[in-house]
């Protein structure tokens, strides 16, 4: 998998465990719930009431604070996610082995997790709240529910962290390697990879985004 940060001081971990306070960690987690009350009649197709993977990446669409760090299974995805703050220093794009991370989790059979098959796994993620504990759950890797048009397009993964470190390291995933993105590279790389169909209105299917790259290759 591949993830693509427009700096290199970006941290591996999921927005909601991004705080330092414990009580923003637990006040960011509770927004999921929160949403629920106000999108599950204004969604075309809302999640199943006991679908917390789906409403949690309902969330994450729509930029929640939520448990789950975006990753895509295309290098080129992740290569113009690390380019497309060009104003911004020196980029970055991470590659990790998912199976190598939950070898940890489930050595026995080495695989990417899906709820279809791993709910007894996953579901207990969803029960967490923003504490740190030494012996808690290790972050895992888990296939998506492509339920939406986004993900879809981008090929989207996530990593699914859970209380004993928030952000990913090589501790826990000795895989991890860092490319770094030089910023004077930035606007060739994201020329070349409009060349190959990799773009704003490639990746994004709303119209602001077609929009908005329409913009940017008018140079305005």
């Amino acid at each position: 998998w591949f993830r693509g940060q427009p700096g290199v001081e970006y941290r591996l971990a999921p927005v909601a465990l991004r705080y330092d306070e414990l009580e923003k960690r637990d006040r960011a987690l509770g927004l999921v719930a929160e949403m629920r009350r106000f999108l599950e009649m204004r969604l075309p197709r809302p999640p199943g009431a006991d679908d917390h993977l789906g409403w949690m990446q309902v969330g994450q669409h729509f930029g929640l604070p939520t448990r789950l760090l975006d990753w895509t299974q295309n290098a080129a995805v992740a290569l113009f996610f690390a380019c497309c703050k060009e104003e911004i220093a020196d980029g970055l794009v991470v590659i990790l082995n998912p199976i190598e991370l939950n070898q940890a989790v489930d050595p026995r059979s080495p695989r990417i997790f899906n709820l279809q098959r791993d709910a007894h796994l996953i579901n207990p993620y969803f029960k967490l709240d923003g504490r740190i504990r030494g012996n808690g759950k290790r972050t895992i890797a888990i296939n998506p529910t492509w339920n939406t048009e986004r993900i879809a397009m981008q090929q989207g993964a996530f990593t699914l962290h859970g209380a004993r470190n928030f952000e990913l390291d090589r501790q826990q995933a000795s895989s991890l390697l860092y490319v770094p993105i030089l910023k004077d590279h930035k606007g060739p790389l994201l020329n070349e990879l409009h060349r190959v169909g990799i773009g704003e209105m490639f990746i994004f299917p709303e119209p602001e985004h077609v929009c908005a790259h329409l913009r940017r290759m008018a140079r305005l």
